[in-house]
Order: structure tokens, then sequence, then C-alpha cells
């Protein structure tokens, strides 16, 4: 093999190899080996950029693009590592990814797998709080009129919250001071970690519906964000809503604002006013039944006073006395009937001459009554008979039959119908359907 021109020119002589000494690689032979070395390299880094092109699969993985102003990175979180998250990766904002890079090689492309995945800025607590917010505000959720009236005196009272925590021991303090008579049901549950939104959840639905408690309260003590986040999961927002009873939420402290909070038929700043919402003092009961019965005292007095000297006006005007003669009247004319029956009553003949007429003529009326029903038996059974023997029933029963029109008109001579029209044959018992196929006049 010669030199070209060119190469000899530049003072370079290319090596001279056989057909033998070259390797060759197939495509996927290649993309293994870059993958290989681009996960050595990189297998466990930080990323910042910003998302676009997010889309999530029905498995649950989760697609998109970190970018910034000169390039970007195709990226894929999976689904064990996507159910992770607390919020919902969105377009437009900042994050910082943790994963390790690696080729797809069905597009011969690199990426990145994500593990880990933080909003910038913003914690990832607090973006997935906003975003909880804003789904349920638009759902209509936190709307006044949605939200159900507390009763004045409940009987009992169901509590959800840690059997350990100070919050119980708060409000059960409270219930004994100002109202002991008041019952309390306990679901004891976990107040804080993985497992307690779960727990606060069941224990909502089961007072909800399994018990005969008047409200429901949510509650336990301060604490940061992280400690009080199983009452902004959304499950927990959920239950509160379907429950049949009216919840109440004392979360932390008078500062701190759950999405709980924001569901709940009422908020109390701490657990100990959550106790006051639903137990009313003795004093102040005592208080508000003296004062309805001095209302309605003064109410009666005022009634009473108002009738008397509407009565007072009345007995002394004319329409009153007119009124009082005509009743005297009407008494006088009962007592007149009242001697005239006394009478009446001494003379004893009179009474038994009248009833031994009125049974006299009962027993000429009972005669008179049956002589007239058995002539009209009679005369009812003679006219049965006749119908009868003139009943074309009878006729028909000895053998004799009826032909019809498809009207109901009876035919009487041959040329009234039709050859091939149909007709109606009544006999005794049922009727024919024929068909006239000839005639013959007699």
């Amino acid at each position: 093999m010669q030199d070209s021109p060119i190469s000899t020119f530049f003072g370079y002589t290319p090596p001279v190899k056989s057909d033998f000494q070259r390797r060759v690689y197939t495509v996927s032979q290649i993309a293994l080996e870059i993958r290989e070395m681009i996960e050595r390299k990189f297998l466990d880094i930080w990323i910042e950029g910003e998302i676009s092109n997010f889309k999530a699969s029905t498995a649950g993985h989760l697609y998109f693009t970190l970018k910034d102003d000169k390039a970007q990175l195709p990226a894929v979180c999976f689904r064990n590592a996507a159910r992770l998250l607390r919020f919902r990766p969105e377009n437009g904002k900042t994050f910082r990814a943790r994963g390790r890079i690696t080729t797809y090689e069905a597009r011969g492309e690199y990426q990145m797998i994500v593990e880990v995945l933080e909003p910038v800025g913003l914690g990832a607590l607090q973006l997935a709080f906003d975003q909880l917010k804003e789904k349920l505000q638009k759902e209509g959720l936190f709307n006044s009129d949605r939200k159900r009236p507390i009763p004045a005196l409940p009987r009992k009272i169901g509590i959800v919250t840690s059997r350990t925590g100070a919050a119980l021991r708060d409000i059960l303090t409270v219930l004994k001071r100002r109202h002991n008579a008041v019952n309390v049901l306990i679901f004891p549950c976990e107040v804080q970690g993985n497992a307690a939104s779960l727990q606060i959840m069941e224990g909502i639905d089961y007072l909800s519906r399994h018990s005969d408690v008047d409200v429901i309260l949510v509650t336990r003590g301060g604490g940061s964000m992280e400690d009080l986040w199983p009452f902004n999961e959304e499950r927990v927002a959920r239950a509160i809503v379907r429950s049949q009873k009216p919840v109440i939420t004392a979360i932390g402290h008078e500062v701190d604002f759950t999405i709980a909070d924001f569901v709940a038929d009422r908020r109390a700043p701490t657990p100990s006013a959550a106790a006051e919402i639903v137990s009313q003092s003795k004093e102040e009961l005592f208080r508000r039944v003296q004062d309805f019965s001095g209302r309605l005292q003064g109410s009666m007095r005022y009634r009473l006073r108002t009738m008397r000297h509407f009565l007072d006006s009345k007995v002394g005007s004319r329409g009153f006395a007119v009124a009082e003669a005509q009743l005297k009247r009407l008494a006088q004319r009962v007592d007149d009937f009242g001697f005239r029956l006394e009478r009446f009553g001494k003379s004893g003949n009179f009474f038994r001459e009248r009833r031994h007429r009125v049974e006299a003529i009962r027993h000429r009326m009972d005669s008179v009554m049956q002589f007239r029903l058995r002539r009209a038996h009679e005369a009812f059974a003679r006219i049965a008979h006749t119908l009868d023997a003139i009943s074309p029933l009878a006729v028909l029963e000895r053998g004799y039959a009826v032909c019809l029109t498809p009207e109901g008109k009876v035919v009487r001579k041959a040329d009234a119908v039709e050859l091939n029209s149909t007709v109606k044959v009544r006999l005794h018992k049922g009727s024919l359907r024929a068909s006239v196929i000839g005639k013959e006049e007699s």
C-alpha cells in the first residue's frame, strides 16, 4: 500500500494493518461498554435543574427532563422511589435530583436514574402541603357551608390521639373540671411517624360509624412540621370529610395549621380549648338556666298583666253584658228542662204506655217487611225462569250456533257475507273463526 500524496506531504505515514488485527464492535457491545464506563464514573451524584416534559406512567414511574439554559438530561424515577415522594413534581420548578447516570440503549441516549428528589428554595414538605391544600380547596372541602355545627351539650365525646400524650391529659383535666358528667371514648393511635396517618384515619372512621359519640376530637401536642405531618396526609383529610359526626381538630400550638384543620368542622388552637368548646361548665349552665327562668317569669307576668287589663276593659262593656244575659237565659232553660224530666220520671205510666205502643209498631213493621220480601223473591224467580227459557244461551246449549261478522253483527242470510271472508261462529262453549268457501241459498 503506497502513501497518499497528502500524508507524504505532512510527513505522516499511516500504519498498515491487516484485517485480522481490527476489533469490530456491534452496536449493543459498544452501548454496554459505554454504560459501564458512565456508571463507574457517575455512580452517586446530585444534579440541579428545571423539570420539563413531566409525565407519569400507569405503572407509577415518573419521566421528566432536567435542564438549564445550555443542556438537558432525561431522567426517570421508578415506582419504588416515586411513592416515597410527598409531593408531585411540576414543570417549570427547579429540583435537586440524587441518583446515577446510565444509558438507555433502546434510544441510544444517556439518562439519570433518580432516587431522591428535592425542591430548590422550598422544602419538600412545604411543597407537598401547598399542593394538597390547593387540590382540596378546589374541591370545595374548605367551604364553610359544608361544615357542620358542633352540639352544645354532647353526651359522649370521641377522642383520636395518643394514649400517653399530653394532649389527652389536658383534655380530660378540662372536662373533669368543667363538666364531669360527660362520657369519653378514646381511640388510641400514633400521632407521629409513617404509620400515624393510617391509624388516625382508622380512628376517625371507627368513631364516626361504630359508636354513639356526638362529636370527635382529633388532637396532639406541638412539634415540628415533620412531627405534625401525619395530619397533613390526604387520607386523614378525606376521613374528616366523610365523617358522619362533626370533627374538631386541636393539633400543635396556636400558630400551627395543618390540612386537617382546614377541612375540620371547627379548629381549636389547643387541646384544652377544644375541651372547652365541647363542654360547658356547670356554673355556666346554672347561669343560663337562671337567666332563662327569669326571662320566662318576666314574660308570664307581662302576659298576665295584659290579659287582666283586657278582661277589665271588656267586663264593663255592653257586649259583655249582652253575652252574660244570654248565658243566664240559657241556664234557665236548662233548669226548666230538668224540672220537666223530673216530673215525667215521677209519672211512670206515661213512659210505660209509650213503650208498649213502640213495641207494637215494631212487630207490625217486621211482619209487613217479611211479607213484602217473600213477594219480591217469588216475582224474581218467575222472571228468571222466563229469561232462561228465551235466552239465546239456552238455544246454544241445545247444539245450535250463531254466526257473526268480524264487526259482531248476526248473519241471518247467506248473501250477507262474501266468499273468502272471515266469520265468527259462537258455540255453547267457545267460538270458531271460519272462512266462507261457498254459499247455498235455502
